[in-house]
């Protein structure tokens, strides 16, 4: 493992865009890998041990490109297989964005948490466990929104239709009178102005929810990690990217120009063994 080696990431779309661009921001010089796992996407209605396979299988491929840390883009893969990937790869640090997300929440001074996650990840339950260490006093109130992956995913996050979810899943959160809001999928930062707007119906004026991206805190902590082990890079040259797709390249191009703020991407596209069922 050297300084030079790239940071894999990966999520089961292009959500996890929202990762790698807060990535090239913190780490400028780190040369990044991503992998988006679009033939299999959405993961988030998906059996968790299904779940946990297609992570371990994505990890494993990452590994084999020689990267000196992976970050798990993607939530529901960082609630049910991070502690797996860990045992599997243990000379390789891999990071979630749960912990981080929650650990960025709370030190904005949440007392009653909202979450918005997909069907998996509220199920696992990992961002109440994860809160309740952190901070045992914090309320956690979670909302499942299986629409808003494949609304973000075909470039609608501004629709009618994106509104109509977002009025259904932050309903619960308004009522719990939730003070701080954590994206609980990568995929939704790409609907921050929607929810805001949103939110601005549903809850109380002088009450309005903080939103978090856990994207900013997980990129510094993955600083953190790769300092602490003399891995970051010390390269004053801007880092390169490159993006690998188990579907169609054509597609996660368009996505990415989008994601990104303009940036054109030209990805790569690698065949994963296991089939989606």
């Amino acid at each position: 493992m050297t300084l030079s080696a790239p940071i894999g990431l990966f999520d089961s779309g292009a959500g996890g865009l929202s990762v790698a661009r807060q990535f090239s921001k913190v780490l400028p010089s780190e040369d990044l890998i991503y992998f988006a796992d679009t033939a299999r996407v959405p993961y988030g209605d998906r059996p968790l041990a299904e779940v946990r396979g297609f992570a371990l299988e994505i990890c494993e491929f990452l590994v084999s490109q020689k990267v000196k840390a992976i970050v798990m883009a993607c939530n529901i893969s960082s609630a049910v297989a991070l502690q797996s990937a860990q045992c599997l790869f243990p000379n390789i640090p891999i990071i979630g964005v749960i912990v981080p997300g929650v650990t960025a929440a709370v030190a904005q001074g949440a007392k009653r948490l909202g979450v918005l996650a997909t069907q998996g990840t509220v199920a696992s339950g990992a961002y109440p466990d994860s809160a309740h260490h952190i901070a045992p006093e914090i309320s956690v109130t979670q909302s499942a929104c299986p629409q808003f992956v494949p609304i973000v995913e075909a470039g609608e996050a501004n629709s009618q239709e994106a509104q109509e979810a977002a009025r259904l899943y932050l309903a619960p959160l308004a009522q719990a009178k939730c003070d701080t809001i954590v994206y609980g999928c990568t995929h939704y930062p790409f609907l921050s102005q929607t929810l805001l707007r949103i939110s601005e119906e549903l809850f109380e004026k002088d009450a309005l929810p903080q939103f978090v991206d856990p994207a900013i805190e997980t990129a510094l902590v993955t600083k953190s990690i790769l300092a602490e082990r003399d891995l970051l890079s010390g390269g004053e040259c801007p880092g390169k990217s490159i993006y690998y797709t188990s579907g169609n390249p054509a597609v996660l191009a368009r996505q990415g120009e989008f994601f990104l703020g303009g940036v054109e991407i030209s990805p790569r596209h690698f065949s994963l063994q296991k089939q989606s069922v």
